[in-house]
């Protein structure tokens, strides 16, 4: 093996060490470093956080979508999952959010949901969360996770915003660094679910390039927008991706389809 290889794996390992007392530093969830922003009731109700909040129509929909996706991560040993959608606007970040806030009250369930949509991130606007950085400072300018990361006052959830837009998306999503942090996370902490959301499938190349990285996909559509043609092409696209279901949002008997 040559000198310059060796020093490649040094610094491999040096950086997967550095990912792993990152992640601990907000695994014990008393939140003495992580950040913590106490949600507005008021807001999440505006922004359909339903899974926050009781009585409503949509929670027995969102603990059916958790209990069924949980089953078949479990099953198969899967602990990342990519939630994206064929086209803009079909509801896959108000899925994201639901479903990781859902997994997340299961009592032996930890969860990070990070924000992948570097060119429209809205998991913290979902959320009503104040966040100027996140995930894209990580990646290039090195910012400890401890100072990214928030919990959004709900026990054993995690998020990780996008912070800065990159128009080099692909790139970083693709980087070193972006692969050893999601392989760091996944066999670190195997009961931890990590969401990633992700832009739509057919208007950026980010999700499919994205995708080898993760254990499995869950597509969401839209009940009378999302066109057959547009779902043809994203089936066409995760033929080789393990696809864990489909929702169908906005469904006209205010429930939550899903088919596995």
């Amino acid at each position: 093996m040559d000198q310059n290889q060796t020093t490649i794996e040094k610094d491999q390992f040096k950086h997967g060490q550095a990912v792993i007392a990152q992640i601990a530093e907000t695994e014990n969830f008393t939140y003495t470093d992580t950040k913590i922003q106490k949600p507005d009731l008021g807001q999440l109700r505006t922004n359909k956080i339903v899974s926050a909040l009781t009585h409503n129509v949509w929670l027995e929909s969102y603990k059916m979508l958790r209990t069924r996706t949980l089953h078949i991560m479990d099953e198969k040993g899967w602990n990342t999952l990519a939630v994206t959608s064929p086209t803009r606007d079909s509801g896959n970040s108000l899925t994201a959010v639901n479903l990781a806030i859902s997994m997340a009250m299961e009592l032996d369930r930890t969860v990070l949901l990070v924000d992948g949509n570097f060119q429209n991130p809205s998991v913290h606007t979902l959320l009503g969360l104040k966040a100027t950085t996140g995930l894209g400072d990580y990646l290039l300018n090195s910012t400890p996770l401890s100072e990214l990361m928030i919990n959004p006052g709900i026990p054993r959830l995690v998020v990780l915003p996008a912070g800065k837009p990159l128009i080099n998306s692909t790139e970083m999503l693709r980087s070193p660094r972006m692969i050893n942090f999601v392989n760091e996370v996944k066999s670190r902490y195997p009961s931890r679910i990590i969401i990633f959301d992700m832009p739509p499938l057919l208007t950026q190349v980010d999700t499919l390039s994205f995708s080898p990285y993760v254990d499995c996909v869950l597509l969401v559509t839209e009940e009378g927008n999302t066109k057959t043609e547009d779902l043809k092409n994203a089936a066409s696209l995760l033929q080789d991706v393990n696809l864990v279901g489909t929702v169908y949002n906005k469904s006209s008997d205010k429930k939550i389809k899903y088919t596995g």
